[in-house]
């Protein structure tokens, strides 16, 4: 069977989580809305997502600023200085921020693109190590844990644990060596130009930004 161009010279095919594989469900400001309004917020989802989208770019340029470097407790972090962010009107902002941390890390709270299963299949079957690589925590393997189309991945590769988040080199520099090829043999695909593509590349990784095939399918 012949190999498309994306995958010759490629031994390994390691993708992004949230946003390639998986997408949460609801999405995230319909969970928010709907957590907020059990604590008193009475926020809608428009306002939710403008707030949530200025919160998150501020955490990423305080993680900028540090170097990229990551760990359980900032990951934690991180969420709980979002929400608090986000939903500044509820009346227990503790239990809010429990509430959708333990909600994000149901397998049940995402979905999976139908053919995501059989492109990780078939790419194995042709040869392929086939991997994800993620600015998640640990809570990403319960999720992937309770997805079947995603068991059979391996490694999973995930900044809190190798303590570096994309785009850092590092981070990079720790899936090549979780994966066990060479650099040029890696091909990571995700959904993000700077993290997943711009940042592979300047580690010398191959990259593949999803907007550039029709879907998943096409890398087989």
């Amino acid at each position: 069977m012949r190999t498309n161009s994306w995958l010759t010279g490629v031994r390994a095919v390691v993708f992004d989580a949230v946003g390639t594989l998986i997408s949460p469900d609801p999405p995230a400001p319909v969970v928010y809305a709907e957590a907020g309004r059990k604590f008193g917020s009475r926020l809608a989802p428009d306002v939710i997502t403008a707030r949530f989208r200025v919160a998150f770019h501020a955490e990423e340029e305080m993680d900028r600023a540090a170097g990229w470097r990551t760990d359980d407790n900032r990951e934690e972090r991180r969420w709980r200085t979002i929400v608090a962010a986000t939903l500044d009107d509820v009346t227990d902002p503790e239990a809010c921020f429990g509430e959708l941390w333990l909600h994000f890390a149901r397998p049940s709270a995402w979905r999976c693109d139908p053919t995501v299963g059989r492109v990780i299949s078939e790419l194995s079957r042709r040869g392929f190590k086939v991997g994800m690589a993620s600015n998640f925590d640990g809570r990403l393997r319960t999720v992937v844990g309770g997805m079947p189309a995603l068991a059979s991945l391996r490694p999973i590769v995930i900044s809190s644990e190798v303590g570096w988040r994309k785009p850092a080199a590092e981070f990079f520099q720790q899936l090549v060596k979780a994966v066990g090829y060479s650099a040029p043999e890696v091909l990571h695909v995700g959904d993000d130009v700077v993290n997943d593509c711009d940042a592979a590349l300047a580690a010398g990784l191959r990259a593949l930004h999803v907007s550039r095939i029709a879907s998943l399918a096409e890398l087989l």
